[in-house]
């Protein structure tokens, strides 16, 4: 059968039709275009016209006829005016050009991109947050993402910086294993290379994914506003703590967040354990609690590492020894902890006469050792004793005699801390890169926290005893000797460390007094090298103590030769 053709006027008219639509289009953008100010001014006549009619609706009866006789009058007044109408007449077409302009609508919702986003997450979920007995899953394959999502927030970039989950009543999130998975899960899905806090609310079943800001790396070594007895171990996420202290950031002054570890007799944690890779800044650490603790303490270092990065302490007023040799560590440890004994026969004298503890059993010290795992393995091979060993003392009643004992070790070496270090070392840090499970060794808990991958000197966790984990940034406190050091650093470090003491020679001997121990320092020059390390420089020890005698406060021994 036979085509028919189609009718003229659609076959030879279809050409026209396309052209006088396109003509007419091109007409009334331009006419758009054109009376686009007379359109604005119109919609803000109407805009103003409906704002008015809302107050007069709102205005009570008996006060509208005050309100019609106040318009009469300006309109009166304005009347009268030179110029007036005009003036009004101009004022009110601005009014209505600038309530009519088009405004920029606000976006109440994700666009494409990250609705595509929202939705993978919520895939990605549901094997975790669904049963196959649920007859009303919140959590189910080709689902409503909304209803699980209370609420979320993107970046410039279209990547998530906040998340809100209300996950079902079943899912065990009790167990540290199963969140794990969730936070592990939502990390990988929602971008690696940034470090999220997770924050369970087991009541109300609900989860906050939260992108946190890098911590500043920007804060020296300097003198922080604490009260004695508290030590600034670093810098924490404002929401962590509920006190801030001002610092030098650069060459402005700010609000920081610290992280304030307290020691002393009411402390609960009185000794430090720090553990790192190297390069993590177990040493900056270190070197910055010694720059605290010279203030009003005295300090013994021990370099177990022996690479020299304590070098600027030797000397100084206040730092008892600075030791790197098996020998001299041995023989300043061991006299460590026949101080320890004798503060404590003291203050425990001086309590039953009645009279106040001596000042200088008040006086705090600190040990700070540094690799004790390099001189234990020196110690076996040379058939000698454990460093740690001398610690047993200093660590269990370092707390009532001011003792105070800081250790740092890598993680490399954690199985060769004796029992009674990992026992009275109740507050913990982690510095440098490191994963959960390591993280967790250290601190008891996991963080909740992603820890990233690269982090730099000096940033990790901290926690004090059965506290929280919290992020932790330590002060920038490099060798100051050190070439690759910067100049305003170096300079930072050396206005903190305190005048070189004098020459044994030029110290003037004290007479002590019969009532008491001293509470000055008595320089002592030994030659470790040419006696054996068991003949400590005490010049009382504690089995000898008589209360007729005065105790010197001995001094340990001097740089193994």
């Amino acid at each position: 059968m036979a085509r028919r053709p189609l009718p003229r006027i659609l076959s030879s008219g279809s050409a026209s039709i396309t052209r006088s639509r396109e003509i007419a289009r091109t007409a009334a953008d331009s006419a758009t275009d054109v009376l686009h100010p007379l359109i604005t001014v119109v919609r803000g006549l109407r805009l103003l016209a409906v704002s008015g009619r809302q107050k007069w609706v709102a205005t009570p009866k008996e006060r509208r006829g005050p309100k019609l006789f106040l318009g009469a009058a300006c309109v009166l007044v304005v009347a009268l005016v030179p110029y007036g109408p005009i003036l009004a007449l101009i004022t009110v077409m601005g009014a209505a050009a600038w309530k009519g302009r088009e405004r920029t609508p606000v976006r109440t919702g994700p666009d494409e991109t990250e609705t595509a986003r929202l939705r993978s997450l919520y895939e990605a979920l549901v094997p975790y947050f669904s049963t196959a007995d649920d007859p009303e899953p919140l959590f189910a394959h080709g689902g409503d993402w909304a209803k699980a999502f209370d609420g979320y927030a993107f970046d410039d970039g279209g990547r998530l910086t906040r998340l809100q989950i209300s996950y079902p009543a079943y899912f065990t999130d009790g167990e540290a294993a199963a969140r794990s998975r969730i936070e592990q899960l939502l990390h990988t899905k929602s971008g690696r290379g940034r470090e999220y806090h997770f924050s369970w609310d087991e009541e109300a079943n609900r989860l906050v994914m939260t992108v946190l800001d890098a911590l500043p790396t920007t804060i020296a070594a300097q003198r922080f506003v604490t009260a004695p007895g508290e030590t600034v171990l670093g810098f924490t996420d404002p929401d962590a703590v509920s006190r801030t202290v001002p610092v030098r950031d650069g060459d402005t002054t700010v609000d920081a967040s610290p992280v304030v570890w307290r020691t002393g007799g009411r402390s609960t944690e009185p000794h430090l354990l720090a553990v790192g890779h190297p390069g993590g800044g177990t040493t900056t650490l270190i070197r910055s609690i010694a720059l605290q603790a010279l203030q009003n303490g005295d300090v013994i270092v021990v370099d177990g590492g022996g690479t020299g990065e304590y070098g600027a302490l030797a000397g100084r007023t206040g730092v008892l020894a600075v030791e790197s040799g098996l020998g001299g560590a041995l023989a300043t440890l061991e006299w460590a902890a026949h101080e320890t004994e004798r503060r404590l026969i003291t203050a425990n004298r001086a309590r039953q006469n009645g009279h106040p503890v001596p000042d200088d059993i008040r006086r705090p010290l600190w040990i700070l050792l540094d690799r004790p795992g390099v001189l234990g393995h020196l110690a076996a091979a040379d058939g000698r004793p454990d460093p740690q060993e001398l610690l047993r003392i200093p660590l269990r009643h370092g707390r009532a005699a001011q003792v105070t004992v800081v250790l740092a070790e890598q993680f490399d070496a954690l199985d060769t801390l004796t029992e009674t270090v990992r026992t009275h070392t109740r507050a913990r840090t982690v510095l440098g890169p490191a994963s959960r499970e390591q993280i967790e060794a250290v601190l008891g808990v996991e963080p909740h926290t992603t820890p990233p991958s690269e982090v730099p000197a000096g940033r990790g966790y901290v926690r004090l005893g059965a506290g929280p984990v919290l992020r932790l940034q330590v002060p920038a406190t490099p060798d100051p000797y050190d070439d690759a050091t910067s100049e305003a650093h170096r300079q930072a470090v050396l206005g903190l460390l305190p005048d070189r003491h004098s020459s044994v020679e030029d110290t003037p001997a004290r007479e002590h007094a019969d009532e008491g121990p001293a509470t000055e320092q008595v320089p002592v020059a030994v030659d470790t090298a040419a006696r054996p390390v068991d003949a400590v420089p005490v010049e009382a020890m504690v089995a000898e103590a008589r209360p007729s005698e005065p105790l010197a406060k001995a001094q340990p021994a001097g740089a193994e030769s």
